[in-house]
């Protein structure tokens, strides 16, 4: 393989991801394409979607801001508080499970996520990152993309 060539098929690599590790995929700053909510009957919840970003970090910090619409009925729980969610931690990556930890240290809701480990599985597909969770009763898919 000539040299030239050799250096386009390194290019393309990193630019798809290709050998590089999923926490180093991970690392940088990405927006919301959609939230996907099922419903108890396994049917998909027509929502009004946010807007927001995720960041990730080399040395182990991520943060996560979202909005919601105001015509959005918002409704807080323990990720969002009238309409805003946003906490910021560290976070793990189990390269053989595809899973994410985030360990809360802020949070918009304080104490219900304050303190928490949050598992996620994670998936990539081109640009995008997919984040679902890791507990069976939870029915619901996040889509990023990278800036």
């Amino acid at each position: 393989m000539k040299a030239t060539h050799f250096a386009i098929f390194l290019v393309i690599g990193a630019l798809s991801g290709f050998g590089a590790s999923a926490k180093d995929r991970l690392v940088g700053a990405w927006h919301l394409v959609r939230i996907e909510v099922q419903g108890p009957d396994g049917k998909p919840v027509t929502m009004s979607q946010p807007t927001g970003m995720l960041i990730y970090t080399r040395d182990g910090h991520m943060s996560v801001q979202l909005i919601y619409p105001k015509s959005a009925n918002a409704e807080s729980d323990q990720y969002s508080r009238d309409g805003y969610e946003a906490s910021f931690g560290s976070y793990d990556v189990n390269e053989p499970t595809h899973t994410l930890t985030h360990h809360v240290k802020g949070s918009v809701t304080r104490d219900l996520l304050v303190g928490k480990d949050l598992p996620r599985h994670y998936r990539f597909s081109d640009r995008r990152l997919i984040i679902t969770p890791a507990a069976p009763d939870e029915h619901w898919s996040v889509t990023w993309e990278h800036y």
